[in-house]
């Protein structure tokens, strides 16, 4: 019943994570190196939640209503929010005004306090286009409407339970894996396309082609691809990547997710060559001197 056979792994993922939850909750002393894998899995939900929000993992809507449900659990965030604010808003905007998501809302500069802020940021001024869709829901289709609410009923559910069981547990365990999700996922969205050229045909977002990060995180660094074919199942990327890699700018195809935070935001603060132009600005002071 899986769309894509390549969906093994992710529900692999999804039960490594729930599994997880249950072995941390349960042992007697805190592991650290558990801990950390733990909160990687808990990044690898909110790619997961992208993707099924694009493509659902199922061909049966009740399995795809479960999942959504599942992944609310970990992701830390009704999954159905990704619909108003990434398909309908971002990929129609790419980060153009208009874009809830956008990376230059109040600044034009790129620095670690830009980068660590931006979570916030983006998360806040999210918040209406929710608001928007879940009205207009309310109107035109009560049982998406009631759906959509159940996921945050589920949610506070989950986490009025877990704080009634132990809230140190629930701290470590349930909200701060939950939270890192969320603000992983959005991290991940303001290095793809901020100072890229949001104008041009291909240029618009930065791309992670190193095989580590793509092979653990479903290809998630595969980000114009994405934009050019949003529907496109995420095992497809590599091979669509390829046809138009040579077409991008080389600047915006980085090989490492690691190192170019590193180079960026913290040699960056003491070398404006490491920390790159801004593609966007530079087109726009060529077209002022036209």
């Amino acid at each position: 019943m899986l769309r894509y056979a390549a969906d093994i792994r992710t529900l692999l993922y999804m039960i490594v994570t729930t599994g997880m939850l249950v072995l941390l909750w349960t042992r007697d002393s805190f592991s650290p190196l558990l801990f950390v894998a733990y909160l990687f899995m808990a990044v690898s939900v909110s790619v997961i939640a992208h993707n099924h929000n694009h493509l659902t993992i199922w061909k049966s809507k009740p399995l795809n209503a479960l999942t959504d449900y599942w992944l609310t659990l970990f992701y830390g965030f009704p999954a159905f929010g990704w619909i108003p604010t990434h398909n309908q808003n971002h990929h129609k905007f790419n980060n153009r005004e208009g874009d809830y998501t956008i990376t230059h809302r109040y600044t034009e500069k790129t620095n670690l306090l830009t980068l660590l802020t931006y979570p916030s940021v983006s998360a806040f001024h999210q918040q209406k286009p929710i608001r928007d869709y879940l009205a207009k829901q309310y109107r035109i289709n009560k049982s998406r409407f009631w759906f959509c609410i159940s996921q945050y009923v589920l949610l506070v559910a989950f986490l009025l339970v877990a704080f009634l069981l132990d809230w140190k547990k629930a701290l470590l365990y349930v909200l701060i894996p939950q939270q890192f999700s969320l603000y992983s996922v959005l991290i991940f969205n303001y290095v793809q396309h901020v100072h890229a050229d949001e104008e041009s045909s291909l240029n618009h977002s930065r791309n992670i082609v190193g095989p580590v990060m793509n092979w653990f995180l479903f290809n998630n660094g595969l980000h114009t691809v994405h934009h050019e074919n949003p529907g496109l199942h995420w095992s497809k990327a590599p091979e669509a990547h390829a046809k138009i890699a040579d077409q991008i700018d080389p600047r915006l195809n980085e090989r490492s997710f690691w190192w170019m935070l590193v180079r960026v935001y913290i040699l960056g603060m003491f070398s404006a060559e490491a920390r790159g132009r801004s593609m966007r600005l530079d087109r726009m002071a060529a077209e002022r001197q036209i």
